[in-house]
Order: structure tokens, then C-alpha cells, then sequence
């Protein structure tokens, strides 16, 4: 699992309250990053979240630029490709393999909401998401969360990367 996989993990996990299952292996040489249910309401919610996070300057941002299979196959490309909407829409989320893989877990379309978290996206991603029917999580918003409730909170938290987290907004605000 991914440092910034674990990072959304602890997000939902502890700051969310939500029951959180990580890196589910689909056949096809697939992966979910993370199933979440929230069950604090009257109806339960189910959550598909997929993390495409890169802080490199020409790949931070999730675009709308066309996917294609083939180019993923290229290394020259596969960065750029796993940076698109659709690299999410129709690999992420809707492959076979996944989409089996959720029915075991009760996650059919319809039922649960698809969500990416990326660092930003261009101006052009929202309104795609949205008629794709997927959420758009901002990691500087989450690890913004994660510092505020860590530095209101008292808890110790076990949990490696909570713990982590926490110390590192803590030692910001006291210096």
C-alpha cells in the first residue's frame, strides 16, 4: 500500500469514523485501494476511493485528456494516462475483474459512490467527474482536515500514519 493510499485510509478511518477495507487484489492483475462504509446515518453508505496522488510538477494535476489502453502499455505514456479521468472511469472502476470483486462486498452500481483522490485537477475534470458519477477528493484538503483534527483532538492514536500525522501538525503549530 502506498504512503498516500495509507493516508486516505486514515482519513476515512479516523476522521470520517468510517469501516474501511484496503487494497482488495481483483483478478486481472487489478486492485481496489480502499472500500469505506459509513454507517453513522439511517442508510448505510458505500465508498469506492481510488488515489492517484503525484506531487510531480506535469503529473500533479488529474486532467480530462483522452485515455487510451495502448498508450498505457508505453512507458513514455503511463505516467500521463494514469493522470486522466478516464484512466479512472474506465480501468479503476469498471473493469471486470473490480466490478466482480465489489459484488462480493455488496458494492453494485448504483449502491455506492466512486471517488479519486488526486493532488488537484484541471478546470476541466469536475464537471467530467460528475457525469461519470464520481467524487473528486483534493489530498491537500484531507491532509488540512487530518492537521486541524489532530491539533484539536487529544487522542493518541496507535495507528502508524495517524500517529505520524498528528505529530507533524503538532510540531508545525508549536513552532
Amino acid at each position: 500500500m502506498e504512503t498516500t493510499e495509507k493516508i486516505v485510509e486514515a482519513y476515512v478511518r479516523y476522521i470520517q469514523r468510517w469501516f474501511t477495507m484496503p487494497n482488495i487484489k481483483c483478478k486481472g492483475q487489478m486492485e481496489i485501494d480502499l472500500l469505506a462504509v459509513d454507517v453513522s446515518g439511517k442508510r448505510v453508505k458505500r465508498y469506492h476511493i481510488e488515489s492517484g496522488v503525484s506531487i510531480s510538477g506535469s503529473y500533479s494535476l488529474l486532467t480530462n485528456k483522452p485515455f487510451s489502453t495502448n498508450d498505457l502499455k508505453q512507458r513514455v505514456k503511463q505516467a500521463g494516462q494514469r493522470r486522466t479521468l478516464g484512466y479512472f472511469t474506465e480501468r479503476k472502476f469498471t473493469h471486470p475483474g473490480v466490478v466482480e470483486e465489489l459484488k462480493k462486498y455488496g458494492f453494485v452500481e448504483g449502491n455506492y459512490t466512486k471517488v479519486i483522490v488526486s493532488w488537484g485537477w484541471t478546470d476541466d475534470v469536475p464537471e467530467a467527474a460528475e457525469q461519470a458519477g464520481v467524487v473528486l477528493w483534493d489530498f491537500r484538503e484531507i491532509l488540512q482536515e487530518i492537521a486541524e483534527s489532530a491539533n484539536q483532538d487529544r487522542t493518541y492514536f496507535t495507528d502508524d500514519t495517524m500517529r505520524t500525522l498528528q505529530l507533524m501538525a503538532k510540531s508545525i503549530v508549536s513552532k
